[in-house]
C-alpha cells in the first residue's frame, strides 16, 4: 500500500473508475456487509465503548465495513486499522472536524468527516491537537457559564474536584456529553436531552475556529477527501440552522462548498427518508462521494443499524 489514502479520481453514478490505496483502508471482506463509516469512541472523543469495544461488538452485528471517526482525534487509528486487519473488518481512517461556516451574515457550526487520510500527515496531527487543547480551555469556560447558572437557581457551584471527575471519566477528549453525564450523575438533571435543554445550550462556548477552506486543504493535502456530515440532521450541527427546505440546503451548498467538499453523509441515524433521497440525488448530479453511517456513541449502541448500501463501500475500495 502507498501513504497518499484514499484518492478518488472520478464517479460516475455510484461507483469510481480508479482509486489508488494506503495504510488509510482496509478492503471488506465480506458479501452483503453492514457498514457504519461514523462511529466515536472512548478511546478518542465521547463514545462510551473503547476502541476495542467498538471492533467486538462491531464482529458481533456483522458489520463489515466501518470508520472510527472520534472528534479532532486520530492518535488512535494505526490501532483501529490494526484491528480491522486482525478481524477481518473493512476500515477507512476516519475524523470528524467541526466548522465554523459563515454565511448571510451569520456564523454556524457544521461538522464534516475526513476520510482516507494518510494517519501520518504531520500538518493534520498538528491542527487536530491545537483543536484538543481548545477543547480543555473551552470545558473550563462551560463551566464557568454553568456555575453562574447555579448561583441563580441557589445551587452549589462545580469546583476543581468537579472538573477533574469530569475528566477522570474520560478516555479521551472532555466535551459536552460527558459534561451532561457529570450533571446527570450530581442528580442535576435526569438524561442527556434535558441536560443540554436546561444547561448546555444556553452555556456553550465556540469551538475551535477551524473553518471549511481550511479543513477541506488539511484533509485533501493529507490524501483524503471531506464529506458533509449528516447536513439535515434535527438534534446536531447542520444545514438545519440556516433553512429546513431541503432545496435551499442544496443550493448552500452548491454556492459555497462544492469545490471544498467530495461527499456528503447520506445515510444517518437521523435522516428520514426524504432527506436521504435528497442528497443520493444531489450526489449523483454533482458526482460526489455518497456515505453513511450511525453517528453511534453507544447511547444507544445503535452500530449497523443505517442500512448503508453495499456500493458505498465499492466506492472506497475500488482496484484495492
Amino acid at each position: 500500500m502507498g501513504e497518499g489514502g484514499v484518492i478518488l479520481n472520478e464517479v460516475k453514478d455510484p461507483i469510481p473508475r480508479s482509486m489508488d490505496s494506503s495504510d488509510s483502508l482496509h478492503s471488506p471482506q465480506n458479501d452483503n456487509m453492514k457498514i457504519d463509516l461514523h462511529i466515536h469512541t472512548s478511546t478518542g472523543s465521547d463514545g462510551a465503548f473503547t476502541q476495542a469495544q467498538v471492533f467486538d461488538e462491531a464482529a458481533r452485528r456483522g458489520i463489515g465495513f466501518l470508520s472510527i471517526t472520534d472528534h479532532d482525534n486520530i492518535d488512535s487509528q494505526a490501532e483501529a486499522v490494526a484491528l480491522a486487519g486482525e478481524m477481518g473488518i473493512g476500515y477507512v481512517t476516519g475524523v470528524e472536524l467541526n466548522v465554523i461556516f459563515p454565511y448571510a451574515g451569520k456564523s454556524v457550526s457544521l461538522d464534516f468527516l475526513g476520510y482516507g487520510y494518510d494517519l501520518r500527515d504531520r500538518a493534520l496531527q498538528e491542527k487536530l491537537q491545537l483543536a484538543r487543547e481548545h477543547r480543555v480551555v473551552r470545558a473550563r469556560q462551560i463551566m464557568d457559564n454553568l456555575n453562574a447558572e447555579f448561583r441563580q437557581e441557589g445551587r452549589p457551584v462545580f469546583t476543581d474536584e468537579d472538573l477533574e471527575a469530569m475528566q477522570a471519566g474520560v478516555d479521551g477528549i472532555l466535551s459536552r456529553p460527558h459534561i451532561a453525564d457529570y450533571l446527570i450523575k450530581k442528580g442535576i438533571v435526569a438524561g442527556r436531552q434535558e441536560a443540554f435543554d436546561r444547561y448546555l445550550v444556553k452555556c456553550d462556548v465556540p469551538k475551535y475556529p477551524l473553518s471549511l477552506e481550511e479543513a477541506s486543504r488539511l484533509v485533501r493535502e493529507a490524501g483524503g477527501r471531506l464529506v458533509l456530515a449528516h447536513p439535515n440532521d434535527p438534534h446536531g450541527t447542520s444545514l438545519l440552522s440556516l433553512t429546513t427546505d431541503l432545496v435551499e440546503q442544496a443550493r448552500v451548498i452548491e454556492r459555497e462548498m462544492l469545490d471544498l467538499i467530495d461527499g456528503i453523509e447520506c445515510w444517518h441515524s437521523r435522516a428520514d427518508a426524504a432527506t436521504t433521497t435528497h442528497y443520493i440525488d444531489f450526489c449523483r448530479r454533482h458526482r460526489l462521494l455518497m456515505t453513511g453511517g450511525s453517528d453511534c456513541h453507544q447511547q444507544p449502541v445503535i452500530m449497523g443499524t443505517i442500512g448503508v448500501p453495499e456500493y458505498v463501500s465499492e466506492i472506497l475500495n475500488s482496484k484495492l
